[in-house]
């Protein structure tokens, strides 16, 4: 058996460990899963659920230092299954896990809903020796609920906090995965975004999101809130990590048939595209359009732009791009019928709560308004609630004016008349 009496540190001596440090320290016997789990249990506990409360983590897994022991003996016996073997990551609550914890996307109404079988992507988490440490609060429904919602508040979990400044948002939705990858509850967490629910919180709290491309990573068992948008992706404090991460992950599922060529389009292995001198050559326009005008801002883009051609890329500056976000009232189109596509999908498959559909959690919110709605309401539920299904003309045509402006508007349009591999923007204002 592993060192589940070894000696016990305070928590603020546990380092914050690449998932490649990890992987050495626990090959050289110097370190275990058991032990960086059970220092980032004492770590929640005295960060996150006190002190200075950072509500991060919604739910643990009450077998986590269990499977962490047998993960360490299974490294004894027969050596790692992956990079990834025994490293303990944290799950956004919207992603299904066939265990004793529950899966509510951050809401009071789904309390007792309890998967039945894991997600696709826990599943190759799994299948990789990764060690599921518990799951992270969130907006609630993923920001999808009302119109006037809060950054990181759910009914269940309460408001996340930022851990560099408390009372500073976190950014949302996929807030207590990035808080909880800043404050080192974790090695490495997953995240889901439809628009800017990685990327957004991953640059409020000082770490790396990557939002793959839509069918890289599978949704099957994934709460979503606005199909075909919404994909899971991986959350880290380096990029290497966030590669590591993301080469698990991606794949090929039955059960997704957007991820029907996610086989043959995924890298083996995302970190071997860690090269420094990948940017070479590499013509990058700047999108000043989307840039504030704030001076430390603008202190923090310039030093990064001149870094860029250090590393020897093209750098365009400005190249116009017709402003963002460019969809407007078509894109809210989708995501309101997207809303309700997913979200009833998802719950006439899993009785656990009790509620089977869009209609049925708005009268839940209605009859308990004072515990799940204290602070804004459901605008959003109400009006995806008038949609109809996704062969509906409004919404196809919706989704045809919206796949016009990508190729003829925008970002694309500014890649391809300058000839650009990449544009740099702010991730969030």
């Amino acid at each position: 058996m592993s060192d589940r009496g070894a000696r016990r540190d305070l928590p603020s001596t546990l380092p914050e460990l690449t998932i490649a440090e990890l992987q050495t320290r626990m090959d050289e016997g110097a370190s275990s899963s058991v032990w960086v789990c059970e220092r980032m249990l004492e770590r929640i506990e005295a960060i996150d659920r006190t002190g200075p409360t950072l509500r991060s983590v919604i739910e643990l897994d009450p077998d986590a230092l269990p499977h962490a022991d047998a993960l360490d003996d299974e490294r004894k016996e027969r050596g790692p299954r992956s990079p990834l073997h025994g490293v303990p990551i944290l799950l956004k609550d919207s992603i299904d896990t066939a265990d004793a914890m529950m899966t509510t996307a951050g809401s009071l109404a789904m309390e007792g809903n309890y998967a039945p079988d894991d997600a696709f992507l826990v599943t190759r988490l799994r299948d990789a020796g990764a060690l599921i440490l518990g799951k992270t609060n969130m907006s609630e429904w993923g920001y999808m609920r009302s119109t006037r919602g809060c950054s990181g508040w759910s009914s269940r979990g309460g408001q996340v906090r930022n851990p560099y400044v408390l009372d500073r948002s976190p950014s949302g939705s996929s807030s207590g995965s990035a808080v909880a990858v800043a404050a080192n509850l974790c090695t490495a967490a997953i995240g889901a975004e439809v628009d800017g629910s990685i990327v957004r919180p991953a640059s409020i709290n000082g770490i790396v999101g990557i939002k793959p491309t839509v069918g890289l990573v599978s949704s099957s068992g994934i709460i979503g809130v606005a199909e075909p948008q919404d994909t899971a992706g991986p959350m880290a404090r380096c990029v290497a990590d966030a590669a590591a991460l993301l080469s698990v992950i991606a794949g090929e599922d039955p059960r997704d048939p957007a991820t029907r060529q996610a086989g043959a389009r995924r890298a083996a292995d995302y970190g071997d595209a860690l090269d420094v001198r990948a940017l070479e050559g590499a013509r990058l326009g700047v999108a000043r359009e989307c840039f504030t005008d704030h001076e430390g801002t603008n202190a923090v883009m310039e030093e990064a732009l001149m870094r860029l051609v250090d590393l020897g890329a093209e750098v365009l500056d400005p190249v116009p791009t017709g402003g963002l976000p460019l969809f407007g009232e078509p894109e809210m189109t989708l995501l309101l019928f997207g809303l309700k596509a997913s979200l009833d999908r998802y719950l006439a498959t899993h009785p656990g709560a009790g509620i089977r559909s869009l209609a049925e959690l708005i009268e839940y919110n209605r009859a308990h308004a004072d515990r799940v709605m204290p602070h804004f309401r459901q605008e959003l539920f109400e009006l995806a609630q008038t949609k109809g299904s996704l062969d509906d003309a409004v919404y196809l045509r919706a989704q045809a004016e919206c796949r016009r402006r990508s190729r003829d508007e925008g970002i694309d349009k500014a890649l391809r008349e300058h000839r650009l591999d990449a544009l740099v923007a702010p991730t969030d204002g």
